[in-house]
């Protein structure tokens, strides 16, 4: 699973807390901040510059939408 595979996967579990019955939202909730860290642990190890490099380009897609069906997310 790659960092931006972590962090889509993040917003799904946070989004799925929001919707879960109260005796499971603290597990989904556990497993959502598992993810974020896995994708902050990844984007801090990106190489400096290169903001045109497939891992960049990468993030972009998964903080901001981009390219993905149904156009960005705002």
């Amino acid at each position: 699973m790659t960092g931006p595979d972590h962090y889509r996967l993040a917003e799904v579990l946070l989004a799925k807390a929001n919707r879960t019955e109260a005796d499971d939202a603290p597990t989904v909730l556990a497993a959502a901040q598992v993810h974020a860290t896995l994708a902050l642990a990844a984007a801090t190890a990106l190489p400096v510059g290169g903001s045109g490099s497939a891992p960049r380009g990468a993030w972009a897609i998964a903080v901001h939408g981009l390219g993905e069906a149904g156009g960005s997310r705002g």
